[in-house]
């Protein structure tokens, strides 16, 4: 068939810092899904992109492009409102584990599309396949009948949601364009547009284990997100979130669902129950509910309650054991005073080096590796207190993860204080 546009234009255009037309957007996209364009001219666009930036409107469209290329979910017949929450990524952050049920105690059903991870960032569908017997491929029908039961679902996005994310987010990958905020933003937004919730919570990370390292740069992309949302009829908020350091005392797969549980059952660590309501309260908001209590929802069990039957619906077991690692390794507090600084992504890349992270799509993860840490930034430590264990199935990954570690702790003289501020903003 003869081609509407040519590529080689469509690349002049974004080299040339011009704008693109809905028109050219629109067959770009298309093209590229079903093989009219080239990986390498493809490649070629997303530098362009990455260097000359995209306006509002070019991105919306982008995004509206890569919607239609594959199917759109609809919740309407549910009877209830959805919201959903996506986080960029970071260490330690099992928070979709708690949130989920915890949002479903008020009424709100919780379509919570899920990944795997790649890299130093956990995936959640990993973290919840460390228990016996759960399964993260759903369909339709058994994801609709969930929600209208249980109220949450977490689960893996069927193929048919945005296509074209999946064949340019591989290309992007490997041609050095992953931190275009324009393709960021359209990746994230076209896959939970195409989901089809109803109102959509980001949290945006922002530090050393975050995608985003500073500041204005967390800013612009969750300004250009909520926008996106917005744009598509999509009620959304965005809160930065500090990445600085990782999230709880845990980073791995199984430890990580034990802590969510220990978070569930009305406990667990300070800065991951803090994160769990505020962006509760803030999915609840937009959902249109109000006057909600998620903090006493995590106290009195009506949370883990919801828990235990949407990973019993998922074929789970959630009073099974869970996986432990077979072999230990504790790294213990080199001298007294504060501890001021616990690089969240040394902690990744340690855990990842054990075996709780994929370098490729297709790694097999260890359910029992990762890090467990004794103390976060603010605490007094003692000279030769264990400050972290090191967890793996395989011994020789010790001493890769010890040097993953190398400087990632800072101790400061009694007195000190850490920056340890949790939410940085947000934005609507």
């Amino acid at each position: 068939m003869s081609e509407q546009f040519d590529a080689v234009d469509i690349i002049r255009i974004k080299r040339d810092k011009g704008t693109l037309s809905p028109e050219q957007i629109d067959w770009t996209i298309d093209a590229y899904t079903r093989g009219a364009i080239a990986d390498e001219q493809m490649a070629a666009l997303n530098m362009a992109i990455l260097l000359n930036g995209m306006d509002r409107t070019e991105i919306s469209r982008w995004t509206t492009a890569m919607i239609a290329s594959g199917e759109r979910m609809d919740f309407s017949s549910l009877g209830k409102a959805t919201s959903d929450k996506h986080s960029t990524g970071g260490v330690g952050d099992k928070i979709t584990l708690p949130l989920a049920p915890l949002v479903a105690v008020f009424g709100v059903a919780v379509p919570q599309l899920s990944g795997r991870g790649l890299g130093h960032t956990g995936g959640t569908l990993d973290k919840l396949e460390s228990i016996s017997g759960w399964r993260a491929d759903l369909s339709n029908d058994e994801m609709m009948r969930q929600l209208a039961d249980v109220g949450a679902v977490i689960c893996a996005a069927g193929a048919g949601l945005a296509p074209a994310d999946k064949k340019l987010y591989a290309l992007r990958d490997v041609t050095g364009t992953v931190e275009a905020i324009p393709l960021i933003a359209s990746s994230i937004m076209s896959k939970k547009i195409a989901e089809g919730t109803g109102s959509l919570v980001l949290d945006v990370k922002v530090g050393s284990g975050a995608f985003m390292k500073n500041l204005d740069q967390a800013r612009e992309l969750a300004r250009t997100m909520v926008a996106l949302g917005q744009d598509a009829g999509v009620n959304t908020v965005a809160l930065l979130t500090n990445m600085a350091t990782p999230l709880g005392l845990t980073a791995g797969n199984a430890i990580e669902v034990q802590e969510s549980v220990e978070v569930l059952a009305g406990g667990g660590p300070e800065d991951v129950v803090e994160l769990t309501v505020r962006l509760a309260e803030e999915m609840l908001a937009c959902a249109g509910v109000r006057d909600a209590d998620p903090a006493a929802a995590l106290k009195d069990g009506r949370a883990m309650d919801v828990w235990n039957s949407m990973i019993e619906a998922q074929g789970g077991d959630p009073r099974a054991e869970l996986p432990v690692a077979r072999e230990s390794e504790t790294i213990y507090a080199p001298s007294d005073g504060v501890l001021v600084e616990l690089d969240a992504l040394a902690v990744g890349v340690a855990a990842w080096r054990l075996g709780a992270g994929r370098a490729r799509k297709e790694d097999v993860v260890q359910a029992g590796a990762g890090v467990r840490m004794h103390a976060k930034p603010g605490a007094l430590v003692r000279a030769g207190e264990p400050l972290m264990t090191l967890l793996t199935d395989t011994p020789e990954k010790f001493d890769r993860a010890r040097e993953a570690l190398e400087g990632a702790v800072v101790i400061a003289p009694e007195g000190s204080r850490p920056d340890a501020q949790l939410i940085l903003d947000r934005i609507a």
